[in-house]
């Protein structure tokens, strides 16, 4: 029981709608911050959710959301304070036959919907804002392929997680409290050669996956090649148990100028997960057992993000606060979010 002079407080921590169902369409676009440009940021990110929420209310069935990430080398540009314990800039791999490189960007805007003009909207939007203030380093279009398939045939996104335990695989918990409920975020663009992954017959391309094309079937592990793509993207703890993340995958090309791609988007509690991915991807497990996929899918972009909760955009950086609100303030204005309290993610009692 509580005494009579307790202070106490709950403390609601929306996410960013990272677990948005996917969508039919969505743009990635990636951003480097000028030179003076930190105010105009700071400004856009607090406002962001309001954005959203105007864009999307013109039509409530187009599901429009839009997640903000925040590069290492931005963050300490636009905020005081602590950073998120594992925020760094991304590592390049280097392999024997294929890397992964590094490149620039300080900012992830990832725009999902069900309608092509939804997303285009809330991007024009946001570039308006940020209009000479910003530079776009990268900008791709992704769209829904048939059966959620990428551009080499296949499903993608099959070993998602799902409820709890996709929550558990996203958001940041206790080992960094000041950041729970946020993501980390890895965004890599890949370029297919079209030409001779068509060569292939489609049994060899369910070699090169480890999984069946037709039905999306996964391999027996006696039959999956363990230079088969999802052979090397099992990642395990030291108990055995496997680490997951949220894949948001999108298809993406241009006919005239022959670029047809994926553009890899992985949510995660850690970017280790990921990066041990690309080590067993680009490396080998063992050492010079790459990935096959790689032999016709090229990265061209590397680029690692923190996905701050919704309520701290406007202030990323700093701890919650655990001070008690006067007797008289709602909830509500206490958070300063107005109608995102009805898509709370969880309470914690502090007393």
């Amino acid at each position: 029981m509580l005494s009579g002079s307790a202070c106490v407080r709950l403390i609601l921590v929306p996410p960013q709608p990272v677990l948005s169902p996917q969508t039919i369409a969505a743009i990635f676009l990636v951003v480097t911050i000028d030179d003076g440009g930190e105010d105009v940021v700071r400004a856009l990110l607090a406002d962001i959710t309001g954005l959203q929420r105007s864009v999307g209310s013109r039509v409530p069935a187009g599901e429009a959301t839009c997640v903000v990430g925040i590069g290492s080398d931005a963050w300490d540009r636009l905020f005081d304070g602590p950073r998120p314990a594992k925020l760094h800039s991304f590592v390049a791999v280097n392999g024997e036959k294929h890397s992964a490189p590094s490149t620039p960007g300080d900012l992830l805007f990832h725009l999902r919907a069900q309608q092509t003009d939804l997303v285009f909207e809330m991007a024009t939007r946001i570039m308006g804002a940020l209009d000479g203030f910003v530079t776009v380093v990268d900008e791709v279009h992704g769209f829904k392929y048939f059966e959620m398939r990428d551009l080499l045939g296949f499903v993608d996104g099959t070993e998602n997680p799902t409820g709890d335990d996709a929550a558990v695989a996203v958001r940041v918990g206790d080992e960094d409290a000041a950041f729970a409920g946020g993501s980390y975020v890895v965004v890599q663009k890949y370029l297919h050669d079209m030409a001779a992954w068509n060569s292939l017959s489609t049994e060899a391309q369910e070699r090169v996956i480890g999984r069946s094309k037709l039905d999306n079937i996964e391999m027996a592990d006696e039959k999956k090649p363990p230079n088969s793509h999802i052979a090397l993207n099992v990642i395990e703890d030291e108990n055995g148990r496997q680490l997951q993340i949220v894949r948001d995958n999108m298809p993406f090309g241009s006919v005239g100028t022959k670029e047809f791609g994926t553009y890899f988007i992985g949510y995660s509690a850690t970017p280790t997960v990921i990066e041990r991915m690309l080590d067993n991807m680009y490396l080998g497990n063992p050492v010079g057992n790459h990935d096959r996929i790689l032999d016709f899918s090229t990265a061209v972009t590397g680029t690692l993000f923190f996905v701050p909760t919704a309520e701290s955009l406007d202030a990323p950086g700093r701890p919650q606060s655990l001070d008690c609100p006067e007797p008289e303030a709602s909830l509500e204005d206490s958070l300063g979010i107005g109608s995102l309290t009805t898509s709370v993610d969880k309470g914690v009692l502090i007393s």
